[in-house]
């Protein structure tokens, strides 16, 4: 982790070497953003900026290896039998790794690190009694403090609340930084308090330029993993170690039934069936098969609308054809279609019953795909 090393967000990082220059740092800060943008990944790079500029190369070396005494992280965690109430620092050095390794990750890749992917991490009210703790005691370096915060939309009420008079009034040289997927639902006290800083999605290129320079990838397939990853790294990298060939088989699996199920209602046993299967999986790789299934979609409209050229991705599943197929996504159901698929995501990342969730995305589809165009 090294902004000097990435040209992603440059206006941003202009901006907050900008704040550290003119000694305006914000007491604190909100980062929004998915964590596939790199949003953790800057506010860790600001951070190391900000002890630099104070305590020179070391003391960013110590933040981006996140080893700094001056740096505390909070973060969702599980309980557990042996421990009900857990903190932060329980998980610190697990957490460490997994997100030295990839600081692209999301929730659900930290819970399925965990094993825990059928539970809900939370930063409670022990957590917010250490992040009140460690603003108020002394820099152990004798510069700044420095609290981040990843993803506090799963802070609960309580706990959001014990943190406001800090936030408010922090300690001298005290700064938070608020890393958040969703902004949206947090306590609005909360964000009142804070300095918004909103990254966009990465382009094609800045995803391109990683996965060649980082990864090793030869430009063709990089190429095609960025236009595929929808400006997020975190996706990028799994597109890279995914199987594709077996979610193109369950895909080509379910548009069929779900196109033959209208004139053959027998056909919804295979539905259920694949649903079925599919709650099987993970809550990651449920998620990241249907990012697949909107790419897909999205590629049979350019493909249906003359723009070929655009069409990156192939299906190896015997029998299947794009000009059989992309003559049923059009202008009529595209955009209901995609609403359906994220629709499905939202309730997958917040625990619903999958199979509940796939089947009920299977018979709208059996509508949507029979759709006429306009």
């Amino acid at each position: 982790m090294n902004w000097d090393n990435s040209k992603a967000h440059q206006k941003i990082k202009q901006k907050l070497k900008e704040s550290i220059d003119n000694n305006r740092i914000s007491h604190a800060q909100l980062f929004a953003g998915k964590n596939g943008w790199g949003t953790l990944e800057l506010a860790i790079e600001y951070a190391a900026e900000i002890m630099a500029s104070e305590k020179g190369e070391i003391a960013k070396k110590k933040v981006l290896e996140l080893k700094h005494p001056d740096v505390h992280f909070s973060f969702p965690v599980i309980s557990s039998p042996d421990n009900n109430k857990p903190v932060s620092a329980d998980y610190f050095k697990e957490w460490r790794i997994f997100i030295t390794e990839n600081p692209y990750a999301s929730l659900n890749d930290w819970l399925v690190h965990l094993k825990a992917e059928k539970k809900r991490g939370t930063i409670n009210v022990p957590e917010a009694n250490e992040i009140i703790k460690f603003s108020s005691m002394r820099s152990y370096e004798g510069s700044y403090k420095i609290i981040i915060i990843w993803l506090p939309e799963n802070m609960g009420i309580e706990a959001s609340n014990k943190i406001l008079k800090s936030l408010e009034e922090p300690g001298d040289k005290t700064v938070f930084l608020l890393v958040t997927e969703n902004e949206n639902v947090l306590l609005p006290t909360i964000i009142s308090r804070c300095q918004l800083v909103k990254l966009n999605r990465l382009s094609n290129q800045e995803i391109k330029d990683f996965l060649v320079n980082e990864k090793g990838v030869n430009q063709i397939e990089a190429d095609k993993i960025a236009k595929s990853s929808n400006g997020d790294l975190s996706l990028a990298i799994k597109n890279l170690e995914a199987d594709d060939d077996s979610f193109d088989s369950y895909f080509v699996e379910w548009v069929r039934n779900a196109f033959r199920a209208r004139k053959s209602p027998a056909v919804l046993r295979d539905l259920i069936r694949w649903s079925d299967v599919l709650s099987g999986w993970s809550r990651e790789k449920q998620r990241f098969f249907l990012i697949f299934c909107s790419e897909i979609f999205r590629q049979a409209l350019m493909d249906n609308y003359q723009a070929k050229s655009l069409n990156y991705l192939e299906i190896k599943v015997d029998g299947f054809k794009w000009e059989g197929f992309s003559p049923y996504i059009h202008g009529a159901n595209i955009e209901e279609i995609l609403d359906e698929i994220n629709q499905a995501i939202f309730h997958i990342e917040r625990n619903a019953n999958a199979k509940i969730v796939f089947l009920d995305l299977s018979i709208k589809l059996t509508r949507l795909i029979h759709k006429k165009a306009a």
